[in-house]
């Protein structure tokens, strides 16, 4: 039998095991509630605490850690073997085990095994994409989770067009026949996965560890560029990963001291329904616009509020109300689209052209690969900076609405 028959076999097994699985599940106690919010709360809850390194396995010596400036929701563990044992968010661990050698004998049951490095992985959590790219890695990235059209990161998109990168369905509906054919060793899902925790079960009783990166918890934006370092680690590409960190991290660096401008800015969108959605105070991009050396001008905004969401919409009036006295505006042009003119700005609603940013011709827009950009948050930092000193031609992901 060839290789390819004997995988699709498998795949064929795995897939009436999965309807077997699914069916059984149907109106069990841990099924969804439909808001995805009761599924998400279990997976969690169910996960144990991180065991420490040397409670992992009797057979390796722990004499490393990953150093890490600013990222707290991962951590890296190195043995004296040559393994890593990764944390993810104090719980879900991992162990990379190099080319050649076996997981050992007695490691712990709660800890899953990554092949290192993983060579066939589906990425589904689309702000990784950046990083893998940012690296030299894309070699290493099989499927995706991101339709070629949605991607604004142009290797993704050429990788896509080559059939080196294959669509494998989106994080709730992945393409088990597809991913498990290919022979795929790793899933990187974003938290979204939590809605849908059948799934993450189902990639794991397959043999796919699944990895949930969790760099949008970093409080420090910073912090979400050090992921970079664990993806390189996973991918092979470690000294390359810690390198391209370094570049943003240096970016950072030339204007991090600088005397704070002293001007406030609002970052937001109209929504369809007429609204402006806006971040809240200790959303990142509001942290970003406080490290470039200007003030959110929301300062308390949601401080209250105990969901996940990092933004929240208002009315017009209310945000009138909040923000007609900032210096600078950023519109962002992720959901809508980009601002061509002023005109395209005022066509929003007519309220905007008495706020004292337009009247004073401070009003920016994003560009659309913003939010697909998490490799760049340094410079993105930097282009703020840039902005609250009108050095427009130093921008690179915001310009100038004329």
């Amino acid at each position: 039998m060839s290789k390819i028959s004997y995988r699709r076999m498998l795949a064929v097994i795995c897939l009436v095991t999965l309807a077997i699985n699914l069916l059984s599940g149907c109106g069990s106690k841990g099924a969804s509630n439909g808001s995805g919010e009761g599924s998400s709360q279990s997976a969690k809850e169910t996960v144990k605490q991180a065991l420490e390194p040397d409670q992992v396995s009797g057979e390796l010596t722990w004499n490393d850690k990953m150093p890490l400036d600013y990222a707290t929701q991962f951590s890296v563990d190195y043995s004296e073997e040559g393994y890593a044992l990764v944390t993810i968010a104090g719980n879900d661990q991992f162990l990379l085990v190099p080319e050649g050698k076996e997981a050992p004998s007695d490691l712990a049951k709660s800890v899953k095994v990554i092949k290192n490095p993983a060579r066939h992985i589906y990425l589904v959590a689309s702000a990784v994409m950046d990083m893998f790219d940012s690296f030299g890695g894309m070699d290493a990235l099989a499927y995706t989770g991101t339709k070629e059209k949605d991607w604004y990161i142009e290797d993704a998109r050429k990788a896509m067009a080559d059939g080196k990168l294959i669509y494998a369905g989106k994080y709730s509906a992945p393409d088990y026949e597809m991913i498990i054919s290919g022979g795929c060793d790793l899933a990187i899902e974003n938290t979204m996965i939590y809605h849908t925790p059948e799934v993450k079960e189902q990639l794991e009783k397959f043999g796919i560890p699944v990895i949930v990166d969790n760099s949008s918890y970093e409080e420090n934006p910073l912090g979400r560029c050090e992921w970079v370092k664990l993806y390189g680690l996973l991918s092979g590409y470690e000294e390359e990963a810690v390198k391209a960190f370094q570049e943003q991290e240096d970016e950072f660096n030339q204007i991090k001291d600088s005397d704070k401008a002293g001007k406030t800015v609002a970052f937001f969108y109209i929504t369809t329904d007429g609204q402006a959605n806006v971040r809240k105070s200790n959303d990142y991009l509001a942290k970003m616009i406080d490290m470039a050396g200007g003030e959110y001008i929301f300062k308390d905004l949601g401080a209250d509020d105990d969901t996940a969401s990092s933004t929240m919409s208002m009315t017009m009036e209310e945000f009138y109300a909040g923000a007609v006295d900032a210096d600078y505006i950023i519109y962002n042009s992720t959901i809508e689209g980009e601002l061509n003119n002023m005109g395209d700005l005022l066509a929003l609603n007519n309220m905007l052209e008495r706020f004292k940013a337009v009247k004073e011709g401070h009003v920016y827009c994003t560009t659309k690969n913003l939010y697909q950009s998490s490799m760049e948050l340094g410079t993105i930092i930097a282009d703020i900076y840039h902005m609250l000193h009108d050095e427009n031609d130093q921008l690179t992901y915001i310009y100038k609405v004329e």
